[in-house]
């Protein structure tokens, strides 16, 4: 049986990479894919409201879908979803102007959100405390403020988790500033804007993981393409990234392929696309994978 509702984060808080599955843009919520996705072989699924429709009552049938299909072979209520949130993270206001979002689509009972276009630490410190109860008080005082997530979402998102109101707002909270928490906050940092903000960015209390975006960093960096293979400041961004993360225990997000599996997972990368099958098999075999899929 599953040890905890989030399985991204199970398998992180012992050192497994995970592995994820969804487009930026046009995934179906409906009650039927969410059944249907209820028997996903991939760690989380990413749904992305940045580009695609931010659906909360597509969000709520697809959820719920799930419930009605599960549990998980892994023994989880679900599988993980995170939701890439529609909102920049380009200042503190327009985080705390736009934090309706995080309360939205953390109502619906999903697992995470990825805050995209951080480029801040302010927007990030922001991004957390929108998240949290202001009951929740590990790290307040020590690079984050109190909580602004108000009561009134934990009947729909109980109702996914199948847990109490009272362990919900305990639980709903960012891992691994809380160790209990399940809540897995995202940031990525895809503009030259954040360069000289890298390490504040990444040392912000509360985040999970982050991953420097290439597609959009290569934009912001005056190219017309995603370079291939990644430019020389391309790869620069992408290590200092990469260590800030692994020097605040953040999960870090690289791409992986057949010929370099070994050597990113020893670097020390944790969480990555699960486009390719057979790569995530023989990732899965590599870390001795126990979990069922």
């Amino acid at each position: 049986m599953a040890k905890r509702t989030n399985r991204a984060i199970e398998l992180l808080s012992v050192d497994q990479p995970v592995y994820y599955i969804g487009a930026h843009s046009g995934h179906v919520l409906t009650y039927e894919r969410g059944k249907e996705d209820a028997g996903t072989w991939a760690d989380y699924i990413n749904v992305g409201m940045e580009h695609g429709a931010f659906d909360m009552a597509g969000l709520d049938h697809y959820l719920q879908g799930m419930v009605d299909a599960g549990p998980t072979r892994s023994g989880h209520r679900t599988p993980a979803v995170i939701v890439e949130a529609p909102v920049e993270g380009t200042s503190e206001d327009i985080i705390r102007f736009n934090a309706w979002q995080f309360r939205q689509i953390l109502a619906r009972g999903v697992h995470g959100i990825m805050l995209c276009q951080v480029t801040c630490p302010e927007a990030v410190q922001a991004f957390v405390e929108s998240c949290r109860y202001p009951i929740n008080k590990l790290g307040v005082g020590s690079g984050l403020g109190e909580g602004t997530r108000g009561v009134g979402s934990e009947g729909t998102a109980t109702n996914i988790g199948g847990i109490t109101p009272d362990e919900y707002r305990l639980r709903a909270e960012p891992w691994p500033l809380n160790p209990d928490g399940e809540l897995m906050l995202g940031i990525k940092i895809e503009s030259v804007v954040a360069i000289p903000h890298i390490e504040e960015i990444c040392a912000v209390p509360g985040i999970g993981y982050a991953e420097m975006g290439p597609g959009d960093m290569s934009l912001s960096m005056g190219y017309r393409q995603r370079p291939d293979p990644w430019s020389d400041e391309m790869l620069e961004v992408n290590a200092r990234v990469k260590a800030a993360c692994l020097a605040n225990s953040v999960a870090y997000h690289e791409t992986l392929s057949m010929g370099t599996m070994q050597e990113v997972i020893d670097s020390g990368s944790r969480v990555f696309s699960a486009g390719n099958d057979e790569l995530v098999k023989a990732g899965r075999a590599y870390t001795k994978r126990l979990l069922p899929v």
